[in-house]
């Protein structure tokens, strides 16, 4: 009997909502647009299709034209910037103009507004203030506990709203908090939530994952959606549904499908990473670690020692970019680095091999290549990467990586970190106790 694995339910909103973050400094990338994403999350947890985000400058035109458009293919439309002073402040401006609307003073924000300033810049800066405190005659004002400019709830044609929000994080999320919230929750959500788990890979490139799960990406509800970062595949489902029980249930059968067809590559869940999972393995196992490193300089013990609890199995490491070093700290004859070269795997090897015994840990990785832009030859091009694992029982993994010399050299660095730890991994997988 086949399995359905397509939850279909009602869309309650089938026009969707809409963000539209609004601000010059945005477009030229002088801040970084959280907001969006802040409001991105709010909406999952509402239940809530968000179909699209746009951010336009500080032009009241271009913001019209864009209102316009989304009113027209939308049911709810959140924007955040635009509300202060300034004059390139235009958003309560074009919102009116877009439905020939006219914009009335509320008294009572003025006078709330002089309450929360001084005399002193009342003076100075008094008509530009005074600005934030006129709305459409119909708008449902959000209150501004954290700053001066008030948000508004407004309807200017029937199934279609528009919340106005300030830039500001601080004061957006607890005007949200305090009342767009149960305002949004009430008028557009069914009660239905998202609920969202991802599985993390490595080992495997995007393109594989998405050819081997190809009948997943055409589901409804739960959805499946892969995304790649450097060296690391993510696969989020996503379902929709009442409460969490009833959305793990949903999520369930496509959960136990993937581990069983990618078993060996899925290293960890939601926040796991890459070195925590190693740090957590080796803690359940009472194993001690230690690094040589040569091309990343340092980065796989940092990738390490970020993690809280890694005390309890890293031990230390050395860095020794020169020859010299490699002789004198880690005992690397000279005769073998003038015959194979740093980078190689006989040197690599004898670094694992020399770093486990002279610092004294159950598992030594080494790493030695050539991460760029210079020093590669025809045989030994830039991405070239050897990695050894030594364990105990002294038995040897050796790894030889070609990285594309496309890779800058940051790249390079943290993907061969990223193939030391997964190399571990899988070691210890294999060797479970």
């Amino acid at each position: 009997m086949k399995t359905n694995l397509n939850h279909q339910l009602s869309d309650p909103n089938p026009k969707g909502v809409e963000i539209l973050s609004i601000g010059t400094e945005l477009l030229l990338g002088n801040i970084v647009n959280t907001n969006a994403r802040w409001i991105s999350e709010e909406l999952s947890k509402l239940g809530l299709n968000h179909f699209r985000q746009s951010t336009v400058g500080d032009n009241c035109d271009r913001i019209i034209r864009i209102i316009q458009e989304i009113s027209k293919r939308s049911c709810l439309l959140i924007t955040t910037g635009g509300l202060g002073p300034t004059p390139d402040d235009l958003t309560n401006e074009a919102i009116a103009k877009s439905f020939n609307a006219t914009l009335f003073e509320r008294p009572y924000l003025w006078s709330e507004l002089k309450q929360k300033l001084s005399n002193s810049k009342l003076q100075d800066n008094s008509s530009s203030l005074r600005k934030q405190c006129f709305f459409p005659k119909n708008a449902q004002i959000i209150n501004n506990p954290r700053g001066t400019a008030p948000g508004m709830i407004w309807e200017p044609v029937k199934g279609f709203t528009i919340l106005t929000f300030p830039g500001v994080p601080s004061e957006m999320k607890t005007m949200w908090e305090e009342t767009a919230y149960d305002f949004i929750k009430t008028k557009f959500s069914d009660n239905y939530s998202f609920f969202s788990n991802t599985l993390k890979f490595a080992g495997i490139g995007e393109s594989s994952v998405a050819e081997k799960i190809n009948d997943l990406l055409n589901l409804k509800n739960p959805t499946v959606a892969p995304y790649a970062n450097l060296g690391e595949v993510k696969l989020r489902i996503t379902a929709r549904a009442k409460n969490d029980l009833e959305a793990k249930n949903i999520i369930k059968p496509i959960k136990e499908k993937l581990k069983k067809d990618f078993s060996k590559f899925i290293f960890g869940e939601d926040n796991d990473t890459l070195p925590s999972v190693l740090i957590k393995e080796l803690t359940k196992r009472n194993e001690t670690i230690v690094f040589a490193e040569s091309c990343t300089g340092g980065l796989l013990s940092s990738s390490l020692t970020s993690i809280s609890g890694s005390s309890q199995v890293f031990q230390g490491s050395i860095v020794s970019y020169s020859n010299e070093l490699k002789n004198s700290l880690l005992n690397i004859s000279k005769e073998k680095l003038t015959k194979y070269g740093a980078v190689s795997e006989e040197v690599c090897e004898a670094m694992a091999i020399n770093v486990k015994e002279k610092l004294g840990a159950d598992w030594a990785i080494a790493i030695s290549g050539i991460a760029g832009p210079n020093g590669g030859s025809q045989d030994k091009p830039v991405g070239l990467v050897y990695i050894s694992i030594s364990g105990p029982n002294n038995h040897i993994t050796n790894i030889k990586k070609l990285f594309n010399s496309t890779r800058n050299r940051i790249e390079i660095q943290r993907l061969s970190v990223n193939v030391c730890l997964n190399s571990l991994r899988l070691i210890l997988l294999s060797n479970s106790k």
